[in-house]
């Protein structure tokens, strides 16, 4: 399309985006001198007057939500045959190009941008709107502070619907469609979960979690079969929010998120967790990371057998044994020495072999005074030799 302002006011610069149904401009609004996004359908869908009539629903629909995480709806109008929506321009790139170009995209980054998508949908579920078409392509990432940013709203379900806007149109895309909208059933605000959590799917993967040889085959997967666990295709991924992306895709509405908010504070309360685990422990033990161009040096071998049981036995004797409090009574004194500890002494029996009385102590006297001569030693009945 050549340069051309529409109704005197919206000047057109370049195309920045193509849909099925319409082209999206960057341009300027030279009464506010502003730069503008200007979104126009396509030549052959302007005599389709179902079509015409969503187009002017999405503009009626987005312009009474003001929300940071969805794009701002500034005018609708016509200008001979050219209808056009003229919304915020956000300075960025779509998310599926994004997903293209970087995904699997970190856990961080990708829990912080579907909690932003959370809480703009939060915003549209509160006015009474279902958005029916989240997919990548309608997100916008800022490319200043990577803020995520809703868009087009052509399919928006809400209070200013009619019939026109329930039957004879496809709802969604089938690669992001819920279950229920695949079997014809009314979306809901977990249809918008539902989505929500295939594009975290899709971010942290790099893949979609059903694929077919037709649009038909690929809805059917989202009615029957179960997503493969997103951890199988990237470990990176904590088990805690691999759980949580499978309960927002769960074929069961009930199962889901009871709203976009709560999915959005399960996501914040995820990241919270996470953080702190990171904090509190950086390094587990005494295992440090080496420095690059170092090897980890090799572990201290483990001690015997006999030398740990020896030194537990010694630990066990001194009272520093973990497990064995120290005895506060104090350690009895050392023995007198006897026979049995003269050097080359004689070691006579303590008890006397006839009578079986103990020795008296005083006549073993001589033995330590003299070692190595031999004395009697008495029981008090009798003596020895």
């Amino acid at each position: 399309m050549q340069q051309k302002v529409l109704d005197g006011r919206y000047e057109l610069d370049r195309k920045i985006g193509e849909g099925g149904m319409a082209r999206v401009y960057s341009g300027r609004d030279l009464r506010l001198n502003r730069r503008v996004a200007i979104k126009i359908p396509h030549r052959h869908t302007s005599l389709d007057a179902d079509f015409l009539e969503r187009f002017r629903h999405e503009a009626q629909a987005a312009a009474i939500l003001a929300h940071p995480n969805i794009v701002d709806v500034y005018d609708v109008g016509q200008d001979g045959d050219i209808h056009y929506i003229v919304m915020e321009y956000v300075e960025g790139t779509d998310l599926k190009t994004l997903i293209n170009r970087e995904a699997p995209l970190a856990v961080a980054r990708a829990v912080e941008i579907a909690g932003q998508i959370a809480r703009g949908l939060s915003a549209a579920h509160k006015a009474g709107m279902v958005h029916r078409d989240i997919k990548p392509q309608n997100v916008i990432v800022t490319s200043d502070g990577g803020q995520a940013r809703i868009t087009d709203f052509g399919v928006a379900k809400s209070h200013l619907s009619t019939a026109l806007t329930e039957t004879g149109v496809s709802f969604g895309t089938v690669d992001y469609i819920s279950p229920e909208q695949a079997q014809g059933r009314q979306a809901t605000a977990q249809s918008d979960i539902y989505a929500l959590g295939v594009v975290l799917y899709e971010m942290l993967t790099a893949r979609l979690p059903f694929k077919g040889d037709n649009a038909i085959a690929v809805a059917m997967k989202h009615v029957t079969e179960d997503p493969p666990p997103p951890r199988r295709i990237n470990p990176q991924i904590p088990a805690q929010l691999e759980a949580l992306i499978l309960r927002a895709m769960d074929k069961d509405p009930a199962r889901r998120p009871r709203s976009a908010i709560e999915f959005s504070q399960l996501l914040v309360g995820y990241a919270q967790v996470a953080q702190q685990e990171t904090q509190v422990n950086p390094v587990v033990g005494n295992d440090r990371p080496a420095q690059r161009g170092q090897s980890a040096p090799p572990p201290p071998p483990a001690p015997g057998r006999r030398h740990r049981r020896h030194r537990r036995h010694r630990r066990h004797r001194a009272g520093q044994h973990p497990h064995t409090p120290a005895d506060p009574r104090p350690r009895p004194a050392p023995r007198r020495p006897g026979l049995r500890d003269l050097p080359g002494g004689h070691a006579h029996p303590r008890r006397c072999p006839r009578h079986g009385a103990a020795l008296q102590h005083r006549y073993l006297e001589p033995v330590l005074r003299q070692p190595g001569r031999r004395h009697p030693a008495h029981c008090g009945r009798h003596s020895t030799r």
